[in-house]
């Protein structure tokens, strides 16, 4: 039983979810409590924005030559004569070897991962006909450290041979999202978000640091790993937390600016990376952001869509309770009981705790294809993660290499994020979901194409249609985890955001050897993710609109909105009243 006002007592029944939803009206749609929520949970997003692009500069290569077995006094590049302080200066790594002199007068051919002794010569010349013994790379490696102090790759050696270990770096992490994506969405259904919220939180504050300490590459690796399974689970439940915890006025927008806090954290990195120029220091202090949040996380409430999934009623009522409280708003009685007292109150639609339960227990991945219409679905959305995700880090690793500053070109390349999701959510509350997704994969492919075409010495047009494209993409990849989350019944949604963002960590997997293929031609890179944008973008018009519907709560649910959407379109075609749309409402027995 429960108090209501005036000491009314009040039967515990079974909340229908569009009880919930209906809720929210009188509660508020983004009131100071879930404000409040919002920006604590988002704080920590801003952490996981910086996990996963804090490679850029712990794995940063510069410019680097084998070292000789002594002190350089001259060195020759070309026809210039210089000393050994002038190399970075002016000699290109990759172009062509230089010529060194040393102390004791031997005269030594270097290149990066080479060096060559002349034998009985001591003349500083460009041609030598004589004999030359080569000699590996035994006394280390020098490095230009006019832009870098020291990475991973400076202090373990990551460079010729031991090159591709570098650039394992990024992958590996991007597995580790992947598996943290699938294995803490699952749990999430299970064990609630807020349980989720509280362990990796602090995970990623006790990985990150021990990253910092770590003494050899491999340990380096493993220790990344965990905060990349770590970072990516709390970044697939807080999108879940953050849509259960707004109303369907808000939920757009909500949803879409949770991206807003990880663009922030490739900011953030930007700015550390550009200030601290040695890696041990550049990731203890990246990693000294959580603090703040591992502080408050403990006040985080569990939300009110997984409490009635499993069943909790008494919970609910508490915590609706507490959110009006917070927001200053008084809730009559009959909300609590809406469903008592609604027309629509039937058998068929009061779920027990029991059955709830025993859902809970039985979900998997293979639920996600329990009938045709969700196989259907599902394999568009896998491929719209897959493809934003490939998109997204394609753009982003290839922003460094737009000329200039790198440090810059990073911020801007997550400056840039936050206006599409400003323009986004304007967009997606006016055309729709789908209406919004499939012409940003359809711009995406565009700017793809145009990059192949416009001569690559108009830096200026090149780098507008990069940023271009950065916009799409952003808002794709954006705009699909609450298209997701919508998309999917309460009993299931954290798995089924989980696996999609496993399907986005492949693409983001990927992208990294996909830039690779540039070696291969130019513009392979974007010719792939113009392809898979076109192909996703044409998938997804076949897709349902979610704009202005409440959550699923059931299989159902989710399976028939499809159809009954369809229905609404024809009703309204045959003579298409308000009446008719109401009709067709009240007597389903699928609540929207």
């Amino acid at each position: 039983m429960i108090k209501c006002r005036a000491g009314q007592q009040v039967p515990l029944i079974s909340m229908a979810p569009q009880t919930l939803e209906k809720l929210f009206d009188k509660l508020g749609h983004f009131g100071r409590f879930q404000a409040s929520v919002y920006f604590l949970v988002n704080f920590q997003t801003i952490s996981c924005g910086i996990h996963y692009l804090a490679s850029v500069f712990l794995a940063a290569t510069p410019e680097f030559m084998c070292k000789l077995p002594g002190n350089m006094t001259t060195i020759l590049v070309s026809n210039t004569t210089a000393d050994s302080g002038s190399l970075w200066n002016l000699w290109i790594p990759g172009s062509r070897n230089f010529i060194a002199q040393m102390e004791n007068g031997e005269i030594w051919e270097v290149e990066q991962c080479n060096r060559f002794k002349r034998i009985e010569s001591f003349e500083l010349v460009n041609y030598f006909k004589g004999n030359r013994s080569r000699y590996s790379c035994s006394d280390g490696f020098i490095y230009d450290q006019s832009q870098i102090e020291n990475s991973i790759v400076t202090e373990w050696n990551l460079v010729c041979d031991r090159a591709w270990l570098a650039k394992l770096t990024q992958p590996i992490f991007m597995v580790g999202v992947l598996l943290g994506a699938v294995v803490f969405g699952d749990i999430a259904d299970r064990l609630g978000r807020r349980s989720i919220l509280w362990f990796t939180s602090v995970a990623q504050f006790v990985f990150g640091v021990a990253v910092a300490f770590t003494n050899d590459y491999y340990s380096f690796i493993i220790v990344r790993f965990l905060l990349a399974l770590v970072a990516s689970g709390y970044l697939v439940v807080v999108f879940v937390y953050v849509t259960e915890y707004t109303g369907l006025k808000a939920r757009s927008w909500a949803s879409m600016h949770v991206h807003a806090y990880f663009a922030v954290g490739i900011m953030v990195v930007a700015l550390v990376g550009f200030l601290v120029r040695t890696w041990r220091l550049y990731q203890l202090i990246l990693s000294l952001v959580t603090i703040p949040f591992i502080f408050f996380c403990w006040l985080l409430p569990e939300t009110p869509w997984w409490l009635l999934a499993k069943g909790q009623i008494e919970e609910v009522q508490k915590l609706i309770t507490r959110i009006a409280k917070w927001n200053k708003v008084k809730i009559p009685c009959q909300l609590s009981v809406m469903q008592m007292n609604s027309p629509e109150d039937s058998t068929d639609k009061e779920v027990t705790n029991n059955e709830h339960i025993i859902k809970a227990k039985k979900m998997s991945i293979l639920d996600l294809f329990r009938n045709c219409e969700l196989v259907k679905r599902t394999i568009t959305i896998w491929l719209v993660w897959f493809t934003g995700s490939l998109g997204y880090y394609v753009s982003s690793l290839g922003s460094v290499n737009l000329g200039g500053n790198e440090y810059l070109n990073l911020f801007l390349a997550g400056a840039v994020e936050i206006p599409s999701y400003i323009v986004a959510c304007f967009v997606m509350d006016r055309l729709g979901r789908r209406n919004t997704l499939a012409p940003s994969l359809f711009l995406t492919g565009i700017t793809c194409t145009l990059s192949m075409v416009i001569p690559q010495d108009i830096e200026a047009l090149s780098i507008t249609v990069s940023m271009i494209g950065k916009f799409a993409i952003a808002v794709a990849f954006g705009l699909i985890y609450l298209y997701t989350a919508e998309l999917y019944p309460t009993i299931i949604r954290s798995l089924a955001v989980g696996s999609g963002s496993m399907m986005a960590r492949v693409g983001s997997t990927v992208a990294p050897f996909c830039v690779l293929l540039s070696s291969v031609w130019i513009f392979l890179p974007q010719l792939i993710v113009g392809i898979m944008s076109f192909l996703t973008g044409v998938l997804t018009l076949f897709l349902p609109e979610t704009l202005g519907r409440p959550l699923t709560q059931t299989f159902e649910e989710a399976a028939e909105l499809q159809r009954r959407l369809k229905q609404e379109k024809q009703a309204s075609k045959d003579g298409g009243s308000s009446a008719a749309m109401f009709h067709i409402d009240s007597t389903s027995k699928v609540l929207y």
